[in-house]
């Protein structure tokens, strides 16, 4: 029987597989950057087919307008992000024993092949309109396309984490990293409000809902807390700033909790502090694209500092089941290698 010699028995840190990992979860923030610049002018589509731009991996003209020149970069990076969550997948499971990891990493690579499915069919079906929603199908799949880019990131920053080197030294040796932190399930309720805001966001993006409130912090010129009318956009907007007034009640109940536990590292702490200041500026950047009327760099800087703060709470939220999940893994029957007979040699 052939054995292995490559995959350890054991997780033990590896540092090129690691920062091969760590750069391409950052790399995913460029891609997400691209998408809501793309978006933010109004430029998702500037080309009609898909996968290739006007026919072609260099379509004519587009390095010189800023609308093709949004959309191909953020095609093109989509597909380097494709290699490399490919790579990471290879990676860790040809080297990395955790078959929990592994399995992971796998649905990070079936992952960002449905992140670019529902991404061209968001441009093929553009054309097909719902009368019952006034929308098309492909704005449909482009609220889709929005929400499974937050789930990808932090799919990659549970891998990055898992392969770092506190998690594997820490995890097996540190009988601390088993117990249940006090704050553990507010920060699940934090994870799971951030994703229901950042899909409200969504909706409201691709229902072109951006304006349907005008002004801020009130709903109304007048300084009315209510809208004077309401129709589904209206709803949607004024949705998004009630669930940021509850997230940022939440996050900040978490940055307390978390400073109170003694156990806490540093870096716990200031990660939990973050997200403090990073509601802060997601409030003043959301007031900005209101009161600017949608300018695109505001509006993008909006987008991508609502990723980073789902993946610093969901980061916090992952860390602290660190000790449980190796512990469960560790606990996990495995099948024992079958042991060669030599009876009859």
């Amino acid at each position: 029987m052939s054995v292995d010699h490559h995959r350890p028995s054991q997780p033990i840190y590896q540092p090129v597989l690691a920062w091969f990992t760590a750069i391409g979860s950052a790399w995913v923030f460029i891609l997400i950057l691209l998408g809501a610049f793309t978006t933010s002018i109004g430029a998702g589509m500037v080309f009609l087919d898909w996968p290739l731009s006007n026919g072609s991996l260099n379509p004519a003209g587009w390095l010189s307008d800023l609308a093709m020149f949004a959309e191909h970069s953020h095609r093109l990076s989509a597909g380097l992000m494709s290699l490399i969550t490919f790579a990471i997948a290879a990676g860790i499971w040809l080297r990395d024993p955790r078959l929990w990891l592994r399995r992971l990493a796998l649905f990070a690579a079936g992952l960002v092949l449905a992140q670019a499915l529902v991404g061209g069919l968001r441009v093929l079906f553009d054309h097909l309109h719902i009368e019952t929603v006034n929308t098309s199908v492909g704005r449909l799949f482009a609220m889709a396309h929005a929400c499974l880019a937050q789930v990808y990131v932090c799919n990659l920053l549970a891998l990055s984490l898992a392969l770092s080197r506190p998690w594997i030294e820490s995890a097996g040796s540190e009988p601390a990293a088993v117990r249940r932190p006090g704050w553990q399930s507010l920060a699940l309720i934090c994870c799971g409000l951030l994703l229901l805001q950042l899909a409200i966001a969504a909706v409201m993006r691709h229902s072109f809902a951006g304006l349907a409130i005008g002004s801020f912090p009130w709903s109304t010129p007048s300084g009315g807390l209510l809208p004077d009318n309401w129709d589904f956009r209206v709803g949607i907007h004024f949705a998004h700033r009630v669930m940021a007034v509850v997230l940022t009640i939440a996050l900040v109940a978490l940055a307390v909790r978390v400073g109170r536990d003694p156990t806490c590292s540093r870096g716990i702490r200031l990660s939990a502090y973050s997200l403090v200041l990073l509601v802060g500026v997601q409030i003043v950047l959301g007031a900005a694209s209101v009161l600017t009327y949608r300018n695109p760099y505001y509006t993008t800087a909006h987008v991508i500092v609502g990723a980073i703060t789902l993946a610093t709470c969901f980061g916090l939220t992952w860390w602290s089941y660190r000790g449980r999940i190796e512990a469960a893994s560790a606990k996990a029957p495995r099948t024992p290698r079958p042991t060669p007979s030599y009876a009859n040699v």
